[in-house]
């Protein structure tokens, strides 16, 4: 007789997995719904990949990815032992909440945030301890006592800057704040960090307690090769070390994001051309009567115009063969998250909106 029990625990039993943006196959799709770049990573990149041998693909690859800790403490003004590396931003998180949250803590995290941190939290068999902003529509903003009194709920903060889905940017004197007065691991997460006004990496030296994650996903064009690091003091690098997989990067990744990285004027290139469309599709839409957070990422969160419903509209644009990101949550049910295309791309979307509102 077949067993009909199933051995895992029950926690993972009864959650609810990660759900990832849709995926198209057809290459006529406009894909603005995930947030990549739109452009290609550096020539150098490619060139990378093309170099690894075939010896490199035998061996195991370097297990601390030595060569790009190097580059991009180069980068950071950093030594490599400020520096961890990951197979992609989710598994630093994933790693960092391993170390600070047993079973039955409290993980902390913005709402709404990143999608992922209650995943992560039921994983652990952890509490959800939400720190919630302030909305009203547009207007999104995080109240100043918000990380006040989180110490002794909570092992580890969880902190989007710039927030997803929003694209707003907390202030620096904030951030200091919820450092100064939560008594655990304050993770921010900096994936949108290339498109924003600043960064947050000179706390690094002030505060024991930080750990930045970094992706080359978004801002360097390689998404598909699943590539992250984590910025921290060495103490707390040190004992990320421990928890970590054996092997997290391949060496292809190791290869293209080292050669990424070390053509900065090449990504940050793309960056610009990024943020003017950001400025110009913003403009357009406000045009149209969409109503919009400042974003200093790169998408746009547009709330819809009135008389308009947001999931007809997400609907429209889909039988129109362009891909943008509908959440059925609190306070997102008349928005879309915009990821900003080319030129080209951006032209047919604001088209597409506008023959769709008749605006």
């Amino acid at each position: 007789m077949a067993q009909s029990f199933i051995p895992v625990r029950e926690n993972i039993q009864h959650m609810q997995g990660y759900a990832p943006g849709e995926q198209p196959t057809d290459p006529t799709v406009i894909k603005l719904n995930t947030n990549e770049n739109p452009y290609p990573p550096s020539p150098r990149v490619l060139e990378a990949i093309a170099a690894v041998t075939a010896d490199q693909l035998r061996r195991y690859p370097s297990p601390d990815a030595r060569v790009f800790r190097e580059a991009a403490a180069e980068v950071h003004g950093l030594t490599p032992e400020h520096i961890i590396t990951v197979n992609g931003g989710d598994e630093l998180l994933a790693y960092a909440v391993r170390a600070a949250a047993a079973a039955g803590d409290g993980v902390a995290y913005t709402v709404p945030s990143y999608s992922l941190y209650p995943v992560l939290a039921d994983m652990q068999g952890a509490r959800h301890v939400h720190v919630r902003f302030a909305i009203d529509n547009a207007d999104w903003h995080m109240p100043e006592d918000a990380f006040d009194h989180l110490s002794g709920k909570a092992g580890i903060l969880l902190i989007t800057n710039p927030n997803a889905p929003s694209g707003t940017l907390l202030s620096e004197a904030l951030l200091r704040r919820a450092l100064e007065r939560f008594r655990g691991l304050v993770l921010v997460d900096e994936a949108y960090v290339n498109f924003a006004r600043r960064d947050a990496l000179s706390l690094v030296h002030e505060y024991a307690n930080l750990l930045l994650l970094r992706t080359m996903s978004k801002g360097f064009s390689l998404a598909g090769i699943r590539f992250g690091y984590g910025v921290g003091s060495p103490k707390l690098i040190s004992e990320l070390h421990k928890v970590r997989d054996s092997y997290p990067c391949d060496a292809v990744s190791i290869a293209a994001a080292t050669a990424a990285l070390k053509d900065l004027p090449y990504a940050a290139s793309t960056w610009e051309l990024i943020k003017t469309g950001r400025g110009r599709v913003a403009a357009e839409l406000k045009e149209m009567g969409f109503t919009l957070p400042e974003s200093q990422t790169n998408f746009v969160l547009a709330y819809v115009p009135e008389g308009h419903d947001a999931a007809h509209l997400y609907e429209g644009l889909k039988q129109r063969h362009i891909l943008v990101r509908y959440f059925r949550l609190p306070h997102l049910t008349n928005a879309l998250r915009i990821t900003i295309g080319t030129p080209q791309q951006n032209n047919r979307l604001l088209e597409e909106l506008k023959a769709l509102t008749g605006r």
